[in-house]
């Protein structure tokens, strides 16, 4: 990360020189950056690059192009990530109502915002709302992608952690075994992702007292 941030912040220098101060590179290159800072954990200083990214993308494009949406997306991802839920949410829902304009009603797109909306609304402990977002997000991924698709596995795996979460263990139970199948189909025998899924159907038996099965 520290040499990719060498070169970005490298590469933003020129660029300032080269190009009219809020050219759209100047906003791909801030963003950039944020990414670094956000893999590094260094979130005040992701946080930092993400909103002169957005500045420059509110200037530069029309008010609902989706580089805006993906500003406010990458925004919500750093409050999330600090746990600063409220203000995460805030962001993610602009994020949405752009999606909302720039795509058609079944892209991919609107459904990765619901998910996160719902990610967000399950580590507020709002479990009725996370579940409708989560459900929203699956009906159009169900027409948007093929049926094995991972992000299909992970709708399913958010659904079952609030339904686990809300103490109805053998909806839980569902969820993650569709999960889990979908998961076993789509990536690779050991891949991280199946391990997680197996954590979970371990958690909701061990809660329903079988343990021989959480085991």
């Amino acid at each position: 990360y520290s040499k990719a941030l060498s070169l970005l912040e490298r590469s933003l220098e020129i660029q300032k020189i080269a190009l009219p101060p809020n050219h759209p590179d100047l906003a791909k290159s801030y963003n950039n950056i944020g990414n670094v800072y956000s893999n590094m954990r260094e979130y005040s200083k992701a946080l930092s690059s993400y909103e002169r990214s957005l500045e420059i993308t509110e200037i530069a494009l029309p008010p609902n192009h989706p580089d805006l949406a993906s500003s406010y997306g990458n925004i919500g991802n750093v409050y999330s990530k600090m746990g600063e839920y409220s203000k995460a949410l805030s962001s993610y829902e602009r994020s949405l109502e752009i999606t909302k304009i720039a795509f058609p009603p079944n892209h991919p797109d609107l459904a990765s915002s619901y998910g996160t909306i719902g990610n967000v609304y399950s580590n507020m402990g709002e479990y009725s709302k996370a579940l409708s977002s989560y459900e929203r997000s699956l009906e159009i991924q169900k027409i948007a992608l093929l049926p094995n698709h991972p992000d299909l596995a992970a709708s399913y795996q958010g659904i079952g952690v609030v339904y686990s979460r809300m103490g109805e263990y053998s909806k839980a139970l569902s969820s993650y075994e569709r999960s889990l199948e979908i998961t076993k189909i789509a990536l690779p025998p050991n891949h991280p992702d199946l391990a997680y899924s197996y954590h979970g159907i371990g958690l909701v038996y061990n809660n329903m007292g079988e343990y021989s099965k959480a085991l």
